[in-house]
């Protein structure tokens, strides 16, 4: 394998597990820990599959297209692009010569297709190289698009000057923005005789065939990012055609679109723009019936800068920051122009969302019939597919939607066309059954109506349907309708013009009666926002932005699925504005199903997979994989033994046993003995140490109680104490705080050693967050973080799971459902720790039960096989003094 230094031995299993399990066509488990190189290994395994991969194919298009009697071998049907399967013809009862006939058939179809895909493939090639060598070509591009750009300047200045002569009347006399929110003629998918969603012209020039490609995601832009600068410096930079896609929020470079701010605000006017561009022609050609008003269209979007941004990426591998200032530069569409570039792409790197949500794969043009997916970070899988298909929304959203829908309604019905019409009654009718089901009336204030019977009530997708009387109703083609006529932004752009209170309205005839519409708007916008707890802080100004129609057609497409995949939850609190409805997916398998069904072969690794039960059963095994197609890998560290010390221990100094049940952390001698365990411990281990806590609510009871006892005194006489925030936006400035003081400590010498960090188990700093050297010499897990068994959500989760898995080892599968989450959240948390192979760090998991053996098993193998049970805390405290020496000397 091609790789930029020696790599380490477990790398180099690594690639050989990944490169076989590509070749086979398998499903793997592929865990490496944090600091061994996983992305380095993933690039240059994978690329090297794929690099022989084509190599073959071209060897055997050769044969195929070789001409007869050359002394060829006998000809062979080219191999397919995914792994080898016995042949589906089987003994066939036809005489010789009709089979020899269909045979001789398929191979001529198949050279000339060959030959189709090697001049396309020649053709590209060409291109791709003439732009790599001629630097003066860029150049031309760029001078004839500012020329392009200054004739239309030009151009649209001279028709405002005649159209300021001629005083071109509008009907109803509605301006030009205005005359943008009304609804277009819709027409369903199956009444469009012609398909006109695309560019049928351009976009046949643009698209080319799908060549077998690998499809990495992850969860985060930045973590993808990374992954393209470790690509830039992999031995495959300069062969590789590399393609990175992304949000319009992160890849849009029109001014205009971006200052929406809010995602569905940015994709629903980009879409719209896309279509006010194919609507032009056929407006252009009806002369005979009235005109509207010219609708606005991106400047960026146009067959030549498509053509150009396209062949642009895949010449040399680009991250999307540099993707976006691409796109400045040469005025094109970075959103557009990279999705354009998959065809030909080899290595596609892309968020999570767009992978594991059917339709936004099938906007983005992905496809995976006989691919390659890789899924990086992988360790929260499940909850992701979980959350990408639920929704919920208030009862202040639906409230604030049927109201601005039905005022919109009024507002323009004389322009609305029947079908937009009729699909608007249905949405304003399942608004109000909504409303209904949450016990209170749309036609009143949400904030001011109190909910009789209070409380979480589970049901299935049928029995919501049923006994919201709304059975009736085909949701399939309401939620399409949202989908295609974009009625979401017509109202919030209604909504933003209308229900602003500096807005002016400009028509004579009907000031009173907008004036006072202006005013109800106003008043229900923020009547909505004063009920129940302080808004949360994050992406709280862009839903209050955005139209509340937007979250609910995310509810609507969520009770689409199958009945005895989800359910519904009722959650009724004090007002109708404060209850909710949700839908909750119980089955993520069946939307993960399409994937490891389509793909030669799909990857899913991780730092810390561990317990891998999870994905084989809930996952894989409900998606229907073949159990002989999975194939697991788990690799060591590359640290030395001596480097890490994982201790589980049993007792706290004052022989208390440690059990930190729901029933016995609240107890003050528990806390106290926390207290005491955490003061020994900081008077002998250098540099950072990082306390994690099961929820926020007993870090602070816990933080409260010393401070009570003078024990956070003791401590900050050694360490000083900082709090992890609740709000993301603190999380970098905590960070950078205990960064500086553990660094001026080491430095300063004296009685402060450095700091201490109090930290939450699925909070800010439980993920992603990077403890290596002195920030992180010793992890502590304080009693084991199991979810809240009372949650109604784990309860239907649970009972679901008790009636579709079998038992495994005589455990019900709720059981082992309820350990996997806890002891997924504790590796997360501990793998903080490492982070290089010369790092070293102490481990310590407060709690008698992790000793047990079942528990110990779900622990990262290379952690497991380190880790000591203590059952009283002298010994352990022993093994830190002994090894103390061994940590200052290594520092």
């Amino acid at each position: 394998f091609p790789f930029p230094y020696t790599p380490y031995r477990i790398q180099e299993q690594f690639m050989a597990a990944l490169y076989s399990a590509l070749e086979a066509g398998r499903v793997g488990i592929f865990e490496s820990p944090t600091g061994t190189g996983k992305s380095l290994s993933l690039i240059c395994g994978a690329l090297s599959w794929l690099r022989d991969f084509e190599e073959k194919k071209k060897q055997e298009e050769a044969r195929l297209l070789a001409p007869e009697g050359s002394g060829q071998e006998e000809k062979q049907p080219l191999a397919s692009a995914g792994p080898s399967c016995p042949s589906s013809r089987g003994s066939s009862v036809e005489p010789d010569w009709i089979t020899a006939f269909v045979q001789k058939k398929e191979e001529q179809d198949l050279v000339h297709k060959l030959k189709e895909e090697q001049i396309k493939r020649k053709k590209r090639e060409e291109r791709l190289e003439k732009i790599r060598h001629n630097v003066q070509l860029k150049y031309a591009a760029k001078r004839k698009r500012s020329e392009e750009d200054e004739t239309k300047r030009l151009l649209q200045l001279s028709k405002e000057i005649l159209s300021e002569g001629a005083g071109a009347a509008v009907p109803e006399q509605l301006d030009h923005n205005e005359e943008e929110l009304i609804l277009a003629e819709y027409e369903s998918d199956e009444e469009k005789k012609v398909a006109s969603g695309l560019e049928e012209d351009d976009d046949d020039d643009l698209e080319e065939e799908h060549v077998t490609k690998i499809y990495y995601c992850s969860r985060t832009h930045s973590q993808l990012s990374q992954f393209v600068h470790e690509v830039q410096k992999s031995p495959f930079a300069k062969d590789t055609r590399l393609v990175s896609l992304g949000s319009r929020q992160n890849l849009c470079v029109n001014e205009e679109v971006r200052r929406l701010g809010a995602l569905q605000l940015i994709n629903d006017r980009c879409t719209e723009m896309q279509k006010n561009k194919h609507e032009k022609k056929s407006d252009a050609e009806v002369e005979g019936k009235k005109r509207r008003v010219s609708r606005t269209v991106c400047p960026f979007y146009s067959y030549e800068q498509m053509q150009f941004l396209r062949d642009e990426v895949l010449v040399e591998v680009k991250d999307i920051e540099q993707l976006v200032t691409l796109g400045r530069e040469t005025k094109a569409c970075p959103y557009y122009g990279s999705r354009y570039a998959i065809p030909a792409a080899q290595l596609v790197v892309l968020p999570y969302q767009m992978l594991l949500h059917e339709a936004t794969r099938s906007a983005a043009g992905i496809i995976l019939k006989d691919q390659v997916v890789i899924i990086d970070e992988a360790h929260n899988l499940i909850d992701t597919i979980t959350c990408i298909h639920s929704a919920e929304v208030s009862g202040s959203q639906l409230c604030r939607a049927h109201s601005q829908l039905l005022q919109y309604m009024e507002r323009y019905r004389k322009r609305l066309k029947a079908k937009n019409l009729m699909y608007i009654k249905q949405i304003l009718y399942l608004l109000e059954r909504f409303v209904v089901m949450l016990g209170g009336n749309v036609n009143q204030n949400p904030s001011c109506q109190a909910v009789s019977q209070t409380g979480t009530e589970l049901k299935s997708i049928n029995d919501f349907l049923f006994q919201g009387q709304i059975d009736n109703i085909n949701l399939f083609k309401v939620q399409r309708y949202c989908e295609k006529s974009l009625i979401s932004r017509k109202l919030f752009g209604f909504v933003e013009r209308y229900g602003n209170p500096t807005s002016a309205v400009k028509t004579n005839k009907e000031n009173q009666k907008l004036a006072g519409l202006q005013n109800f708007l106003l008043t229900l916008q923020q009547g909505s926002y004063k009920e129940g707890d302080p808004p949360m802080e994050v992406d709280n100004d862009q839903h209050q932005a955005a139209s509340p129609l937007m979250h609910i057609e995310g509810f609507l497409s969520a009770l689409t699925n199958a009945n005895e995949d989800g359910r519904v939850i009722l959650n009724r609190q004090g007002t109708v504005g404060q209850s909710s409805l949700k839908f909750l997916l119980l089955n993520p398998a069946v939307h993960f199903a399409k994937v490891v069904k389509e793909c030669r072969a799909v990857i899913i690794a991780g730092g810390t997979m561990q317990p891998v039960a999870d994905f084989r059963e809930q996952l894989l095994s409900c998606a229907g994989v073949d159990p002989a197609r999975i194939v697991e890998f788990s690799c060591g560290h590359v640290i030395p033994p001596e480097n890490i010390l994982p201790i589980v221990l049993c007792t706290g100094p004052s022989n208390q046993q440690l059990e930190f049940t729901y029933q016995t952390r609240d107890l003050p001698p528990m806390m106290d003995e926390t207290g005491r365990i955490l003061c020994n411990l900081c008077n002998v281990v250098p540099g950072g140490v990082v306390c994690f806590f099961p929820s926020y609510d007993y870090e602070k009871q816990v933080y409260a109680h010393w401070e009570k006892t003078g024990l956070l005194t003791r401590l900050a006489t050694k360490k000083k104490i900082f709090q992890e925030p609740k709000k993301a936006s603190q999380v970098e400035q905590v960070l950078a705080e205990y960064a500086k003081c553990i660094k001026r400590c080491s430095q300063a010498g004296g009685q402060m050693t450095g700091a201490l960090l109090l930290s939450v188990v699925g909070g800010k700093m439980s993920e992603g967050i990077n403890f290596s050297d002195d920030l992180g010499r010793c992890v502590i897990m304080v009693g084991m973080p199991y979810p809240n068994i009372k949650s109604p959500e784990l309860q239907e989760k649970m009972t679901w799971l008790d009636k579709t898995m079998p038992r495994a080892a005589g455990q019900a599968p709720s059981r082992v459902l309820i350990e996997n989450l806890c002891m997924k959240a504790v590796n997360q948390s501990i793998g903080r720790a490492i982070r290089h192979q010369k790092d070293f760090a102490s481990i310590l998991l407060l709690d008698h039960r992790y000793a047990r053996p079942a528990i110990l098993n779900k622990l990262p193998p290379w952690i497991r096989e380190r880790t000591q049970v203590k059952p009283a805390f002298g010994s352990a405290f022993a093994e830190l003094r002994k090894v103390r020496t061994c940590f200052s000397h290594t520092a």
